[in-house]
């Protein structure tokens, strides 16, 4: 029964290192662990307004990246627009070149052939002209086959010919 019903020395002593040891560690413990939790509790509140900060830094820079983004896809859709019309432009050039070029070549084979035309005439009219020259030749040799004949074909050439002179 002395654990229930304690003794006024033992109550005394209790009170009295409870209160010696309340005085040790309000003036040596305390201090230090409150001035511990005040630095903590500091820290603590840098570390969340750093934080907020941080989240505030990655939205702007979330944004600015959206918009570098749009930016972006606008400069690449112009220099993809740019390049349909280069493309375009080219083509057409190339087009009308082909199309000179092929009017030129046409207008030059127009030209290649009207010569030969004509080159192929002027060498039928001397072939028909050689081939008359040899028939008439043959036909005089046959019909002057005397010396009179001959002198008198030759004095009316003569006179034709001097009649074609004015």
């Amino acid at each position: 029964m002395e654990l229930i019903k304690p003794g006024i020395g033992l109550v005394f002593w209790t009170v009295l290192i409870f209160l010696v040891l309340f005085f040790a560690l309000k003036k040596f413990a305390w201090p230090p662990i409150l001035s511990m939790l005040k630095e903590r509790e500091i820290a603590i509140s840098d570390a969340l307004s750093a934080a907020e900060k941080a989240r505030e830094d990655i939205k702007n820079l979330h944004a600015d990246n959206e918009k570098l983004l749009r930016e972006a896809r606008v400069e690449s859709d112009e220099i993809l627009r740019k390049a349909n019309e280069i493309h375009k432009e080219i083509i057409a050039k190339a087009q009308n070149e082909a199309q000179k070029e092929s009017e030129r070549l046409l207008e030059k084979a127009r030209l290649v052939i009207e010569n030969e035309k004509k080159a192929a005439v002027v060498e039928l009219q001397n072939e028909l002209a050689k081939f008359s020259i040899d028939i008439a030749e043959k036909i005089l040799r046959e019909e002057m086959k005397n010396k009179q004949q001959y002198d008198k074909f030759i004095e009316k050439s003569i006179q034709d010919v001097n009649f074609l002179k004015p």
